[in-house]
C-alpha cells in the first residue's frame, strides 16, 4: 500500500512543482534547469560511483565486510536513476543521496529495520569428514607402459 501511495504521490508532486516553477521562471528556463540537473547529476554519480567501487574493492582485498560499500553503491545508483528522471522533487532526493552524510543516515535507518547475522570462525578450513586425510603426492613412475595399466581385467 505504501508503494502505491508513493507511485501516486511522486508524479503529483512533480506536476505541481513543474507548474509552480514554470509559472515563476517560464517554459525554457524550467526545461534548461531539468537538463542541467540531469547532466550535473550524471557527472556526480559517475565520480562517486567510481569511489564506491574502489571502496568495495578495498574491502574485498582487506577481507572486510563489504556491506557498507555495497549499500553506498546501491544508493548512488538509485540517486542516478532519480537524477535522470525529469522533475524537481526526484532531483532533490537524488542530490541528497549523493551526500555521504545523508547516505550514512539512510544506512543507519535501514540497519535498524534489518536483522543481519554473521558467522565468524577462527579455526580456518576443516574437513567435515574426519576420515579424510589431506596430503600431497608426486608421481615417481615416469616410465609408464603404453598399454593398459593392469588394474582392470576385461
Amino acid at each position: 500500500m505504501r508503494l502505491l501511495l508513493l507511485f501516486i504521490a511522486v508524479p503529483l508532486i512533480e506536476i505541481a512543482l513543474f507548474i509552480q516553477v514554470g509559472g515563476w521562471l517560464g517554459l525554457w528556463p524550467t526545461l534548461a534547469i531539468v537538463v542541467v540537473t540531469a547532466i550535473a547529476g550524471t557527472m556526480l554519480v559517475k565520480s562517486q560511483g567510481a569511489r564506491a567501487m574502489q571502496q568495495l574493492r578495498t574491502s574485498f582485498d582487506d577481507l572486510r565486510d563489504p556491506t557498507e560499500p555495497l549499500a553506498h553503491g546501491a544508493m548512488i545508483l538509485f540517486s542516478g536513476a532519480l537524477l535522470l528522471t525529469p522533475g524537481f522533487f526526484t532531483d532533490a532526493v537524488g542530490f541528497a543521496l549523493l551526500v555521504p552524510g545523508v547516505r550514512n543516515r539512510v544506512l543507519l535507518e535501514i540497519k535498524k529495520r534489518v536483522n543481519v547475522q554473521t558467522v565468524r570462525t577462527d579455526r580456518g578450513w576443516q574437513p567435515q569428514d574426519e576420515t579424510i586425510i589431506e596430503g600431497t603426492y608426486s608421481d615417481s613412475d615416469t616410465d609408464r607402459p603404453a598399454g593398459p595399466s593392469g588394474w582392470r581385467r576385461h
